[in-house]
């Protein structure tokens, strides 16, 4: 990959907000090509890179930690009201500076339940689920902001040190079979470096402002959970069935398996032209189970 910082600009300074599984990864991808990258944190801690915002004890950051800001990535969910956190926060602050682009990741939930058809950006959303409402109404939050933003819906993450194999080993795993029900999947490194292709070519590319995150193949969970036995050497348990299962599911739980879709990539990847690290999730395992 080429450096980033010198096709955005040397002067390019990210704000991560929301430093967790996807927004780490993301930070210490783009350092690494020679970008400024702060991230948030609800609380101090000994990161140099760090900085204090906690929007529901109203600790917002300090001024200096916004100058030079060109770009922002929002990774944090809705607040227990359904609302935006960074926007009910910052909002002013944020359309106060001269921003370039800003990124705010959601979810495929808000596609709702499509029985296994697949969805892709044209399809109107349509969400089952209370938390998936939320993020529909903060990406509506985002757009109307006014901002530069580009919204992209995710769906299952995972990556080296949250994955299957992490569930088998802590003995956590359960292996609940359902007919005809599928998963997408998206592979961490997928999403960062999908987003840094985009802000790389940004001004060659078609502006999208609303942009599907995933692999290549839906899946049944227990195709996953079975190439995950293989690799680590042992044997599959027999699987239970999702109507023995669910009175032990919590509601989350439940809520995942009420819903069945397949999530099209074709705007990401035949559109915009980029291509998938792990276009799988055989080929993410793989990653994962030599990394973690």
């Amino acid at each position: 990959m080429k450096n980033i910082a010198s096709l955005l600009g040397n002067k390019t300074k990210f704000l991560i907000l929301g430093c967790g599984f996807s927004g780490s990864f993301f930070a210490d991808t783009i350092r690494k090509f020679g970008c400024t990258a702060l991230t948030s944190s609800r609380s101090e801690n000994n990161d140099p890179n760090s900085f204090v915002f906690n929007s529901a004890t109203n600790v917002i950051p300090d001024e200096k930690i916004f100058d030079g800001v060109t770009h922002i990535l929002s990774c944090i969910p809705p607040d227990q009201n359904g609302k935006d956190p960074v926007l009910g926060s910052l909002q002013s602050k944020l359309q106060s500076l001269s921003l370039e682009w800003v990124g705010y990741l959601s979810t495929t939930g808000v596609y709702g339940n499509t029985a296994g058809d697949w969805v892709s950006e044209i399809d109107q959303p349509n969400p089952s689920q209370k938390r998936s409402l939320n993020r529909l109404n903060c990406e509506k939050e985002w757009i109307e902001s006014g901002l530069p933003v580009q919204i992209f819906r995710l769906p299952g993450i995972y990556g080296p040190g949250r994955s299957t194999f992490e569930a088998i080993r802590n003995q956590k795993i359960r292996i609940i079979s359902k007919k005809d029900q599928v998963f997408s999947r998206i592979h961490v490194a997928d999403i960062t470096n999908a987003i840094i292709y985009i802000l790389q070519n940004k001004d060659s590319l078609k502006f999208h402002q609303i942009i599907n995150i995933a692999d290549d193949e839906p899946c049944s969970q227990i195709e996953v959970i079975q190439f995950c036995y293989d690799l680590l050497g042992l044997k599959m348990p027999k699987p239970i069935l999702f109507k023995e299962a669910k009175k032990q599911l919590s509601p989350i739980a439940q809520s995942f398996w009420m819903e069945n879709r397949r999530v099209s990539n074709k705007l990401l990847c035949e559109t915009i032209g980029y291509k998938l690290i792990y276009k799988n999730y055989k080929l993410g395992l793989k990653n994962c189970f030599f990394n973690s």
